[in-house]
């Protein structure tokens, strides 16, 4: 079979094709449309880009957006943000939430190994503390001891306690209208892996934490 003979030229310059080939040309045309081109009036600028579309207008009467039948809104409540402030050496750690303040100090700068005798350094650090107890007008305070895991549980329950005595000795002489509450926990409650000593140095901590009632 012979392949078809093309048309001829009309006086006007312009092909006349054949059907096949027409047809092949609105494939190409839809598939150009379907890949995003755009139809442009003989006023159209060739070089112009197209516009952005328009955003998308929302119905707030749409039954979509609607509660159910009996549906009702929780209620209303402030989320707990939590922010934590560490020193570079990690000798001490201020965590602030909507609710409380607490301060962890390492061991290492209030006692000596295995002690619960202040240092010398100890009584400045926690009359810091103290000041900020009195600016938050806080009428209970915390204070937790905390040891490693090393050495026997019993032991380390009682050394955390006798070191959360010792600093409550120093914020009572600053505080005399404060209830305290003070406990010894040991090694329970790390704050981080055991495993190392960089871990278990930040576990013997002593904590002190009182409720916020002021906006500092």
């Amino acid at each position: 079979m012979q392949p078809p003979t093309p048309t001829p030229v009309t006086s006007r310059g312009a092909l006349r094709c054949r059907i096949g080939l027409c047809a092949a040309a609105a494939v190409v045309l839809g598939t150009s449309t379907l890949w995003g081109a755009t139809a442009a009036s003989a006023d159209d600028n060739p070089t112009a880009v197209p516009s952005a579309s328009p955003p998308v207008e929302v119905d707030a009467n749409s039954p979509g957006l609607m509660l159910g039948d009996g549906a009702t809104l929780g209620d209303v409540r402030v989320l707990d943000i939590k922010s934590i402030v560490e020193d570079m050496g990690g000798e001490e750690r201020r965590e602030d939430t909507n609710a409380d303040i607490t301060f962890a100090l390492q061991a290492e700068v209030l006692f000596g190994k295995d002690s619960a005798k202040l240092s010398g350094e100890a009584t400045a650090r926690i009359n810091a503390i103290a000041l900020e107890i009195q600016t938050q007008k806080a009428p209970k305070v915390r204070v937790f001891g905390f040891t490693d895991n090393l050495g026997s549980s019993a032991h380390g329950d009682v050394l955390s306690k006798q070191r959360a005595n010792a600093v409550q000795g120093v914020l009572a002489t600053k505080l005399p209208s404060v209830t305290f509450e003070i406990r010894g926990y040991g090694e329970q409650y790390p704050i981080a892996s055991n495993d190392t000593e960089d871990g278990r140095k930040k576990n013997r901590r002593v904590e002190v934490s009182f409720p916020r009632t002021s906006g500092s």
